[in-house]
C-alpha cells in the first residue's frame, strides 16, 4: 500500500514540474544526440507567440517591434542629402526559419544562420540637401520591403543562479544580414510635390543598393539590440531546465 502511495506522490510530483513547463516552450533532452535539431525546433515553436506576446512574461508582441532613429548621409559636399528614419516599425521578423544552430563550447559564442523571406520597414522620414540638382528637404513616409534576408548571428551567454533555477543572459550577439533585393519608398513629402517625391523615388530605386549598405551597419546594430531585449526578457523569465532537461 505504502509502495503504491510513494509512486503516486511520485507521479504527482512529475505532473506537476511538467504543469510547470510554459506552452510556449517545446522542452529538449540534454541527452538527444539531436539537440541542436531539437532547440531549432523549439525555435520554430515559440514562433506564434512572438508574433503575438507573451503577456505572463511581460514580453510585447514583435509584430512590430519599434525602432527608434536612423541617419543617413547618402551623398557629399556641404549640401549632401542626407535623411533621417524616426518611428520604425519592422514587420516580418517572427516569420524566421532557423537554417544553422551551433552550441557554444567553451570559451567559444554560439552561431546560427536565420533566414527571413520578407522583412517591411515603415518610418516617419525627414531629408534635407541636395538631390541631383533637385533641393529635397521635407519630410513624410518611408518604407522598405527587404526580400529575402539572411542573418547569421554570433554571441555570447553568460548563466546565473535565481530561486527558479539556472538562468541564461545573453551578453554579446553580433548579427550581419544579407539581403536579396530591397525596395525603398517614399510617399506623403515635399507637400505632396509630385516632381520632388518622383525624383526621391527614382533615387531610391536607382542607388538601392548603395543606401542599403549606408544603412546597414546601423540596422544591424539596432536589430541586435532589439533581438538581445527580445531574448532577455524570455531568458530571465524561463529558466535553463524549462528549455533542457537532464
Amino acid at each position: 500500500m505504502m509502495g503504491k502511495s510513494i509512486v503516486c506522490a511520485v507521479m504527482l510530483l512529475v505532473t506537476m514540474a511538467a504543469a510547470q513547463v510554459p506552452e510556449y516552450i517545446k522542452q529538449c533532452k540534454r541527452s538527444d544526440p539531436e539537440l541542436e535539431t531539437c532547440l531549432k525546433n523549439s525555435l520554430h515553436h515559440l514562433k506564434p507567440y512572438l508574433a503575438k506576446g507573451i503577456p505572463e512574461i511581460k514580453l510585447p508582441s514583435v509584430e512590430p517591434f519599434i525602432m527608434d532613429t536612423l541617419s543617413l548621409q547618402l551623398t557629399g559636399g556641404p549640401q549632401g542629402y542626407r535623411i533621417n528614419l524616426k518611428n520604425m516599425e519592422v514587420f516580418g521578423a517572427s516569420n524566421f526559419t532557423v537554417k544553422a544552430l551551433k552550441l557554444s563550447e567553451g570559451s567559444k559564442p554560439f552561431e546560427a544562420r536565420l533566414t527571413i523571406p520578407k522583412l517591411l520597414i515603415h518610418a516617419k522620414y525627414t531629408s534635407s540637401g541636395v538631390l541631383i540638382i533637385i533641393p529635397a528637404s521635407g519630410s513624410g513616409d518611408f518604407d522598405a520591403v527587404f526580400d529575402g534576408v539572411t542573418a547569421d548571428v554570433k554571441g555570447r551567454v553568460s548563466f546565473n543562479e535565481k530561486p527558479t533555477g539556472t538562468h541564461m543572459r545573453v551578453e554579446t550577439l553580433d548579427l550581419n544580414l544579407a539581403i536579396k533585393k530591397p525596395r525603398l519608398s517614399v510617399s506623403k513629402i515635399f507637400n505632396n510635390n509630385r516632381i520632388l517625391t518622383e525624383a526621391t523615388n527614382l533615387f531610391l530605386k536607382e542607388n538601392g543598393n548603395e543606401v542599403l549598405r549606408a544603412l546597414q551597419p546601423q540596422l544591424q546594430k539596432k536589430l541586435s539590440a532589439e533581438f538581445s531585449g527580445i531574448a532577455n526578457q524570455l531568458l530571465e523569465n524561463v529558466p535553463l531546465q524549462y528549455f533542457i532537461e537532464d
